[in-house]
């Protein structure tokens, strides 16, 4: 029996989340006195599986099938589920995204298991297998006991903080029996957000509202992304007047994100803006209006111009 942890590629890497979520598994297979194994789907070199050994995993199983370099929800779980009856795993985690969200639902179905989403903690075994979640876009936190025999995690991003050792992992390969059916739905292209660093993946993030004025005065914004090696991000009326695109919009409709730093500039804060940003560990405020209701939720305020605030604390970053 092993933990077993879904490890998602993004152009033949790991992702940084799914290596939080090895991370996570080999802490859950540690409490429970096993070993942690991940499941990769999709291309990826040897050297990238084998790389998962340094966030805990024990080996990985490697599915390299050419019809599933496009990542499919119904495929996906098809294979993840075989992997997890082959290992006789009681636990399977995987980090929240996108393609999880695809997922997590048909795996549980296939295994019928108990699903836990946005998982903020390593479960509580002293009382049966409890584990915490994030619920109300993180303005509230539930409590889940999970009974059933096979349990399924899926954690929220930046849930732990990964510390890597120099140990590799034994790749083998995985092929698991797929059918027709786990391709009634076929991905016929998949669209990326441009840029150096990822929104959903970032772990710092600089955003701005209207109180930018055009697109044109965007450059101050990314000169501190660039400082930062931070990812950009926008309200969403910014991204409704084209000026930044859809991508970048961060809020209830929008992404929801939990980077280590948020930086919101020219952002007023409404309750829709906050559902997509309040787990964010530290959000810092720059905003010339006292009353802007965002500052009620910052770790940390500026009142001040953001024409005049970004340039000074983007050559403030630079002298660091």
């Amino acid at each position: 029996m092993s933990v077993l942890i879904f490890a998602e590629l993004d152009e033949g890497k790991i992702r940084k989340s799914s290596q939080e979520a090895i991370f996570y598994g080999a802490q859950v297979a540690e409490k429970l006195g096993t070993q942690a194994t991940a499941i990769v789907i999709g291309q990826a070199d040897d050297s990238e599986l084998a790389s998962a050994g340094r966030f805990g995993a024990g080996k990985v199983l490697h599915a390299a099938d050419a019809k599933l370099n496009e990542p499919n929800g119904m495929a996906y779980a098809t294979a993840v589920a075989a992997a997890a009856q082959q290992e006789g795993s009681k636990v399977i985690v995987l980090a929240k995204s996108s393609l999880a969200d695809a997922m997590t639902a048909r795996l549980a179905g296939k295994l019928k298991a108990g699903l836990a989403a946005n998982v903020i903690e390593l479960p509580d075994l002293s009382n049966g297998f409890r584990v915490k979640s994030s619920i109300y876009t993180g303005k509230a936190f539930a409590y889940n006991d999970l009974k059933a025999d096979v349990k399924i995690l899926a954690i929220k991003k930046n849930t732990v903080s990964p510390v890597e050792s120099e140990a590799t992992a034994p790749v083998e390969a995985f092929n698991p029996s797929l059918s027709d059916a786990d391709f009634v739905i076929s991905v016929k292209s998949t669209e990326k957000a441009s840029g150096d660093v990822l929104l959903p993946e970032a772990d710092l993030v600089v955003s701005a509202g209207r109180g930018l004025k055009g697109p044109e005065n965007w450059g101050i914004v990314e000169e501190l992304a660039n400082t930062l090696h931070a990812a950009t991000a926008c309200s969403k009326p910014v991204s409704d007047l084209d000026w930044r695109p859809h991508s970048e919009h961060v809020g209830q409709t929008g992404l929801k994100i939990s980077p280590n730093l948020y930086i919101a500039c020219g952002i007023s804060g409404a309750i829709q803006h906050l559902a997509g940003v309040n787990s964010s560990k530290v959000i810092v405020v720059i905003n010339k209006d006292p009353d802007a209701p965002f500052f009620k939720s910052a770790d940390y305020g500026i009142v001040g111009d953001v024409f005049d605030v970004l340039p000074r604390l983007t050559k403030a970053v630079k002298a660091l």
